[in-house]
């Protein structure tokens, strides 16, 4: 089982959304501040809105910009805190595609494409 995943998120409908076709995943939208969230951490990837990656891991890993900590279940989806940016953002229940419990904390890098 991979320990660090990537995915590419976009805009679409004006939304972050993105796909993953291995895991049955096709426009998931993020939502919850968590929507906020990226738009904060893409401000200086040019393009971001046409594609960029995040790689992130629940192991900390060289090179990620950012730690999201666990707050709380929420609805069906998990909270995380950016200590960074002082936000939380709701992360929905396509996290267990990647992970079979939420993670105390998920380590995020962003790069363009």
């Amino acid at each position: 089982m991979n320990s660090i995943f990537v995915i590419k998120p976009y805009k679409d409908l004006g939304m972050w959304v993105f796909d993953d076709p291995e895991r049955g995943i096709i426009k998931e939208p993020f939502v919850g501040g968590a929507d906020t969230l990226i738009d904060l951490a893409t401000i200086d990837i040019p393009d971001a809105e046409a594609g960029f990656v995040i790689v992130f891991s629940a192991d900390e890993f060289p090179g990620y910009h950012l730690r999201l900590d666990w707050r709380r279940q929420e609805m069906s989806g998990n909270t995380y805190h950016s200590e960074d940016f002082g936000i939380d953002g709701w992360l929905c229940p396509a996290l267990f595609k990647y992970f079979e419990a939420a993670p105390a904390n998920i380590f995020v890098q962003l790069k363009p494409l």
